[in-house]
């Protein structure tokens, strides 16, 4: 089998890469900035833009299975214009090039984001309703418009939502996990939104169960068992960590407005700063999602549950000297 790949370089690409070559697929991994984290003779570095269609049209060949992860991040230093250049238009170049060039398949990554908040008390399926509220899950819905245009015009694609992803090499859980590890860390809010964490092994076989047996032209949750609140997540990070929680909370309110002072502030010396809305979303907006619908297509069953999961992850990071 033969996969192009976007978005290798990042955390879910470079598992996914991982996972094909152990099972011997040829690889073609294009990276615009960082190159992937792995090597082998099996993979074909390309470098470029997904912006450029001529690239991608002289890349992608017939019979190609497509996975289209590059994305601009939501704490990503970019305007609003680079959001939908990258997330829309790039992907709008990734599936006219592989119509063109006769892709087998597409598997486009958008994001739960595009639902926007989960209201209490419900567990959004793929059919929720959507309402994306910054430039990133505009975007990012964008893209899923494009993608669901495409496949109406007959390519063979799907969309996954992927919930909360965590994992050996992620750098997003290791701020919340680094923070809590330092005593840095406190609840904004009652703590009461909702995730549904998922281990990175969990999700790769479901991409690949995707790729087998999924329907063409639908959107799945790709999502783990357990839905839990973001307190109950940062108590069992702490638990792993032999750390206490703050006890005091952060009122909602007068964190929103810091966190947009100081990411202003931050974002003329081009830094992220510590706290963003970005990150006040965690706490926030909940994305409990449903994976009913992966579970009766192709038998998607994560098996990996959030306090095994965080060990394994918070193991990773003292091996590597991250904490």
């Amino acid at each position: 089998m033969r996969a192009f790949i976007t978005g290798g370089s990042g955390f879910i690409g470079s598992h996914l890469i991982n996972f094909l070559l152990k099972k011997e697929w040829e690889i073609k991994a294009l990276f615009h900035k960082t190159p992937v984290n792995v090597s082998g003779k099996e993979i074909r570095i390309i470098k470029g833009d997904i912006r450029d269609l001529k690239l991608l049209e002289n890349s992608i060949e017939k019979g190609d299975i497509v996975f289209h992860l590059a994305s601009a991040l939501g704490a990503s230093l970019i305007s609003e214009r680079e959001f939908f250049e990258i997330n829309a238009i790039g992907t709008k170049n990734i599936l006219q090039a592989s119509l063109t060039k006769g892709a087998k398949r597409v598997i486009h990554f958008s994001s739960a984001g595009v639902i926007g908040n989960v209201k209490n008390g419900e567990i959004a399926d793929e059919n929720y309703p959507l309402n994306p509220e910054d430039f990133y899950e505009r975007s990012k819905l964008e893209g899923e418009k494009i993608a669901l245009e495409y496949g109406r015009k007959g390519l063979n694609l799907i969309i996954i939502r992927p919930g909360w992803v965590y994992g050996p090499g992620d750098r997003r859980t290791f701020k919340l996990i680094k923070a809590i590890a330092d005593g840095k860390f406190f609840i904004i809010g009652k703590g009461k939104t909702f995730q549904t964490p998922i281990f990175i092994d969990d999700l790769i076989e479901g991409v690949y169960l995707c790729f087998q047996k999924g329907g063409s032209g639908n959107i799945y949750h790709l999502a783990g068992l357990e839905i839990l609140s973001v307190k109950e997540m940062a108590e069992i990070i702490a638990e792993k960590l032999n750390k206490k929680i703050f006890p005091l909370k952060f009122p909602v309110g007068p964190a929103k407005i810091l966190a947009y002072g100081m990411d202003k502030i931050y974002k003329i010396f081009n830094k992220e700063a510590p706290l963003t809305p970005s990150k006040i979303n965690f706490f926030t907006k909940s994305k409990p999602l449903s994976i009913e619908k992966a579970r009766r297509d192709f038998g998607f069953y994560p098996r990996t549950h959030f306090r095994k999961g965080i060990e394994k992850t918070i193991f990773w990071y003292k091996e590597k000297g991250w904490l």
